[in-house]
C-alpha cells in the first residue's frame, strides 16, 4: 500500500580499506532520519538502526550466488550476513517529535527505516572511494571488486 507520509534522511560513514587485500572495514556509521511524529520512540529507533544494518550487509556481503539456476550459497554457512563482530558503532539520529510532522501521518508520523536505508550503501560506496580512490557500482562491495578495480586503475595511470 502506498504511504503518503515519506521522511527524509542522511547517512555518513567511516571506513578503512586495505589496498593489498581489498577488505574493507566500517569504522562507524551514522544515520539521521526525519520521522515526524515518532509513534513509538523505541521502536522507531530500531527500525531505523536494523533498517542501517541490513544495508551495510547489501553493500558489503550479501550475494545470492547462482549457476544454472541453482543457488550455490543456499545456507546461512554460505551466505555471509553481518554478525555484531562485523557492525562498526551506529549513531542513530533520530528527530522524533521535532521534525517536520506530516499531516498525512497519523499524528504527524512519518515512516522510519527505509530513508535510512536507502542513504547507507551510497554513503559506504562514497567512503571506499575517497579511501581508495575507485568508484564500485555494484552490490555487494566485495574486496575482488575492489583489487580489480585498483588493478585497473594502475594500469591506466
Amino acid at each position: 500500500q502506498l504511504s503518503e507520509a515519506f521522511s527524509f534522511g542522511a547517512s555518513i560513514t567511516e571506513v578503512e580499506v586495505d589496498p593489498e587485500t581489498g577488505i574493507v572495514k566500517a569504522l562507524e556509521v551514522t544515520a539521521a532520519q526525519d520521522c515526524g511524529f515518532a509513534l513509538n520512540p523505541m521502536l522507531v529507533e530500531g527500525q531505523c538502526v536494523g533498517a542501517a544494518v541490513m544495508s551495510i550487509g547489501q553493500t558489503l556481503w550479501e550475494d545470492v550466488m547462482r549457476e544454472d539456476g541453482k543457488i550455490l550459497n543456499p545456507s546461512f554457512l554460505d551466505y555471509k550476513m553481518p554478525t555484531a563482530m562485523d557492525l562498526p558503532p551506529l549513531e542513530n539520529i533520530m528527530h522524533k517529535n521535532a521534525g517536520s510532522p506530516d499531516p498525512n501521518g497519523p499524528f504527524g508520523a512519518k515512516e522510519a527505516g527505509e530513508g535510512i536505508g536507502t542513504g547507507v550503501p551510497g554513503a559506504l560506496a562514497n567512503a571506499i572511494y575517497d579511501a581508495v580512490g575507485v568508484r564500485i557500482k555494484s552490490s555487494p562491495i566485495t574486496p575482488e571488486k575492489i583489487l580489480q578495480a585498483l588493478k585497473e586503475k594502475e594500469g591506466k595511470e
